[in-house]
């Protein structure tokens, strides 16, 4: 699924329908998992929704918010931020409270991922807006584990 540029309507890079969905996450093969948890928070929705991601065979880079400590999640190298990660990234998977939206918007701008997911429960339509006038697509308020599995 190719985004709209900034010329074209913005809103088609907001993706509702599943088929869009669909569309978008037969063609991810890297995540960066911005908000991430570590194995310490197993049974929290940020640490084992990127792990199930992980384990259908996607590339999970970990950018967690908390934690600096860590160097390593899931056996893969932390980034502590977006823009660090070397090479590109297809989808940047946000495990973030919606008022804490705005703050990564730079961030997601500077690595320029084809599309950011905001996980279920989070909707910023300003913030998703912005983004989708910028060229990237959006999807908001899906669990991105749901979603993989029914493909």
């Amino acid at each position: 699924m190719r985004p709209m540029t900034r010329s074209d309507d913005w809103r088609q890079n907001l993706l509702e329908r599943d088929e869009q969905v669909k569309a978008l996450l037969r063609t991810v093969r890297t995540v960066a998992v911005l908000g991430m948890k570590t194995e310490a928070q197993a049974g929290q929705p940020a640490f084992y929704v990127p792990e199930a991601a992980a384990r259908q065979g996607l590339v999970v880079i970990p950018v967690p918010v908390y934690y600096p400590e860590v160097t390593t999640i899931l056996g893969r190298p932390v980034y502590r931020t977006l823009a660090a990660i070397p090479g590109p990234v297809d989808l940047v998977d946000v495990f973030r409270r919606p008022q804490d939206l705005p703050a990564h918007v730079d961030d997601i701008l500077a690595k320029r991922p084809r599309a950011v997911w905001l996980q279920s429960g989070l909707r910023h339509d300003e913030v998703a807006g912005r983004l989708a006038r910028e060229g990237l697509l959006v999807v908001q308020d899906r669990c991105l584990m749901v979603e993989l599995g029914r493909l």
